[in-house]
């Protein structure tokens, strides 16, 4: 999923979610993998045309419990 950093220092960090774990995606941008916490920033998606803003501190759970979570 393609993702934008809004918050400093990480703004202005775009390009695909290619790794995620409980407080940390990790993001290939331009070639190169930069990991950056969950915690204190908000994070610009792109999905399907539409383009969506969550903050990072909202979706602080393990990829595979948050199916769970949403229920």
């Amino acid at each position: 999923m393609d993702v934008e950093v809004l918050s400093a220092p990480y703004s202005g960090i775009t390009g695909k979610v290619v790794d995620e774990t409980k407080n940390t995606f990790t993001i290939d941008s331009a070639g190169t993998e930069r990991m950056v916490p969950k915690p204190g920033n908000e994070f610009r998606f792109a999905y399907e045309g539409s383009m969506f803003s969550i903050r990072g501190s909202e979706i602080l759970h393990r990829p595979e419990d948050r199916i769970k979570k949403v229920r």
